[in-house]
């Protein structure tokens, strides 16, 4: 909620009512203390609302369970989720927005050109949560409260050590061009911004006569990453090329046989991004989300459901994992450079794959 306080007077009655009035720029007056994070939400409102609708890329099993933690912090408050890969999950928002049909309340998206489209458009309300406090300037939008960086997303390769013996299996990047790899190969659909990321990255490091020969691999194209690692645990595909470690430290912790290379190069990385969507059914309680899920508890929970790496620093890794700064990470030094190549990426990924 976004007030301008004319008096002293109309702020001690707002906050006699329990509401932290917000400033211009998002920031309320005075953060309150809940379930161990801070917050500027209107809990009583939030719980009053009663609901919470979350749009994410992130596979459904996972997300579920976030959920289920923030509903056992606030059990007044039911939760639903929809999940769609980035491009159609985007279109979806885009589409319900023109038909003045607003319906989702937190949006989580890992495509940064969808991001900071959505900003141009107005699509995210300006919320500063106290939790923002404790991420670096560079994992935030600008100005801040628009957006952050809820989590950290990475690739790297993997494969099955029943399938491919570990003394055969590729150690680099570069490997990956073997021959022995070819029609075994997978990766992601171009509408991934972990697949941009990593063809724009690795295209800095090697020119693009890598792609070009990656290409001759005739690498397969799914749109979730838990199709690429169960077809690598049931020996359909040999390799993942654009293997996203939490989905390797997912299948690792069920049991899979299954194993990551960490490139010395570097493993292509980039955001999971989470804000506030402008006109929420439920504003107050995606506000409490938020504060909730930028908080130790809920990033957290985000690494235990998700297996996702924090951007806080003060946070643990996923289980079985290794913290961001132990790993040497490859973002785009310019995101606007990045962005711009958005189409000379996706008519490459598609015609590489099959996809048009």
């Amino acid at each position: 909620m976004r007030l301008s306080i004319g008096s002293a007077a109309i702020l001690a009655a707002l906050m006699a009512c329990g509401l932290n009035p917000a400033r211009a720029d998002g920031v309320c007056a005075s953060p309150t203390k809940v379930a161990g994070f801070s917050t500027c939400a209107d809990v009583a409102g939030a719980e009053k609302e009663g609901a919470l609708i979350v749009y994410s890329t992130d596979p459904e099993d996972g997300t579920a369970h976030l959920l289920a933690d923030f509903h056992a912090a606030f059990p007044k408050i039911a939760t639903n989720y929809i999940r769609l890969q980035a491009g159609a999950l985007y279109a979806k928002v885009i589409s319900e927005r023109q038909a003045s049909s607003y319906l989702v309340d937190d949006l989580q998206l890992s495509d940064v050109g969808f991001i900071l489209d959505f900003q141009k458009r107005g699509g995210f309300a300006q919320y500063v949560s106290p939790e923002m406090a404790a991420f670096k300037p560079e994992y935030k939008s600008t100005p801040e409260g628009f957006w952050t960086w809820g989590a950290i997303i990475m690739a790297g390769i993997a494969y099955n050590p029943s399938a491919v013996p570990p003394a055969q299996a590729p150690k680099s990047w570069h490997d990956l061009l073997d021959p022995k790899w070819a029609d075994g190969v997978s990766v992601k659909v171009s509408n991934s911004g972990l697949q941009h990321e990593t063809w724009y990255e690795l295209k800095r490091l090697y020119g693009d006569e890598y792609w070009t020969k990656f290409a001759e691999q005739k690498p397969r194209a799914f749109d979730s990453y838990v199709q690429q690692y169960d077809r690598a645990v049931n020996g359909q595909d040999k390799i993942i090329a654009t293997a996203q470690y939490s989905g390797y430290l997912q299948f690792k912790a069920k049991g899979a046989p299954i194993n990551f290379v960490y490139p010395a190069d570097g493993l292509p990385a980039g955001p999971e991004t989470w804000g506030v969507v402008a006109n929420a059914p439920h504003p107050q309680a995606a506000r409490l989300f938020m504060d909730w899920l930028l908080s130790v508890a809920g990033q957290t929970s985000y690494g235990t459901s998700l297996f996702l790496n924090s951007a806080r620093d003060d946070v643990p890794p996923p289980p079985g994992g290794v913290k961001v700064d132990k790993l040497k990470l490859l973002f785009p030094a310019d995101w606007n450079a990045f962005l711009a190549s958005r189409t000379q990426f996706a008519r490459f990924w598609d015609k590489m794959t099959g996809m048009r």
